[in-house]
């Protein structure tokens, strides 16, 4: 499904119906709802049993944020009664879809609706907005209903050859995720396979070789080759992705000081790039059935690749690997992506924040720039002992490819 065409709601001129208002004490009262709400769906998905394991966390949020990016842009009045409503009609939208999706969560959701609408004075056209809200929320959640994402999942065969796919150790017999959201319509993209990136390096090849020696020694659990800084990057990173990139973008949103209008449109133009990077990296993953690291080091053959070294113990440093195929890397996809996304809706690389890691509470690492941190998110997959190296390039490749058409196509619409 395009972009442009879930942006479905029409104009609606409420000047007429507005009161002025006085002063501008109001902005300081509220907070950004865009930023509260994707904390919330943050919140929601780090919730064990919250988020089903047959779903992937993308499609809500760009759901949400696509609903919210069209409710506040539904609403043309002064600047002033403009930002007021549009946060009424981003709280309305962020709450019907998110009930939409987990109504399990129905009661959390409200009481946090409450909250958000609370901080909100009650503007002429405060009913107006809550309802462009919730039909913002409402259309779009139609619009998806039918994208095949409640397609059961495709029964997986592992491969026996080299090369191939195998459930890895410590954690198989675990079949694999997701093997049907390459499927899965995407948001902008026409298909998944759009920016399909070439085969991984042949076996036999010395950069397949080169990739092996060095995740084998980088990211091993035991007696690595890797620095404690190196050590540290391929833990502190080893989470979720996206979840990183949406508080990165909280951090920078924040820092620019941004309108509602202006966060709304940038958290739904990257929660629809992480969503449809992540359809296009399952589509490479199911189509070339890579075996991973701990696989390749475990059954490596120096009569197939040069220097090989098998090492039948051997595990990651992080533990379990993903149940998925190697190539191409996620991290890489979604970093790349994300920094692309951010990098060109905020026009600048150059902001310093914090990342918080989702797997090491409490632990903090400092960025000069966006693309410092994508940078980092992707090399750490060496140092976790999680992917080879080449899986990282076209990861990369893939994700800014996905983020160059949907950041073309979304603009486009404004011409």
């Amino acid at each position: 499904m395009p972009f442009a065409a879930l942006k479905l709601s029409p104009k609606l001129l409420l000047a007429a119906s507005l009161l002025p208002l006085q002063g501008t004490t109001l902005f300081a009262q509220t907070a950004n709802p865009v930023i509260d709400w994707n904390r919330n769906l943050l919140s929601l998905v780090r919730t064990p049993g919250v988020q089903p394991a047959s779903m992937h966390s993308t499609r809500s949020f760009a759901i949400m944020h696509l609903a919210m990016d069209d409710a506040v842009n539904a609403i043309v009045a002064g600047p002033q009664e403009t930002e007021m409503l549009g946060r009424v009609a981003a709280i309305a939208a962020a709450h019907r879809t998110l009930i939409g999706l987990y109504p399990n969560a129905e009661a959390t959701l409200t009481t946090d609706y409450q909250v958000s609408l609370a901080t909100v004075p009650k503007l002429s056209g405060f009913l107006q907005a809550l309802a462009i809200g919730r039909n913002s929320a409402d259309r779009i959640l139609r619009e998806r209903a039918s994208d095949g994402s409640n397609a059961a999942a495709i029964p997986y065969v592992f491969g026996t050859a080299p090369g191939s796919y195998q459930s890895t150790p410590p954690n198989f017999p675990r079949q694999p995720q997701l093997t049907n959201w390459s499927n899965v319509s995407p948001f902008t993209l026409s298909s998944a396979a759009q920016f399909r990136p070439g085969p991984p390096p042949a076996l036999t090849s010395p950069l397949y070789s080169q990739a092996l020696q060095e995740v084998q020694s980088f990211g091993t659990a035991v007696a690595s080759g890797a620095t404690p800084e190196q050590m540290l990057i391929g833990k502190f990173w080893n989470g979720a992705i996206q979840n990183y990139w949406n508080e990165i973008a909280q951090s920078a949103s924040l820092s620019r000081n941004l309108s509602t209008v202006d966060t709304a449109h940038l958290f739904a133009q990257l929660n629809v790039v992480l969503a449809d990077s992540v359809i296009a990296f399952y589509d490479a993953k199911y189509k070339y059935n890579f075996w991973r690291p701990v696989t390749a080091i475990r059954e490596a053959d120096p009569a197939i690749t040069p220097r090989a070294s098998p090492d039948p113990g051997w595990l990651p440093e992080v533990g379990n690997t993903a149940p998925d195929p190697s190539y191409p890397g996620a991290h890489a996809v979604v970093s790349a992506a994300a920094a692309e996304v951010l990098i060109s809706g905020l026009n600048t690389d150059w902001i310093e924040f914090d990342v918080t890691s989702e797997v090491m509470s409490g632990t903090i690492r400092h960025f000069n720039s966006l693309s410092d941190a994508a940078r980092e998110a992707t090399q750490s997959r060496v140092y976790a002992g999680a992917h080879f190296s080449f899986d990282l390039v076209a990861g990369e490749r893939l994700g800014r490819k996905v983020a160059d058409f949907v950041l073309e196509h979304a603009s486009s619409e404004h011409r």
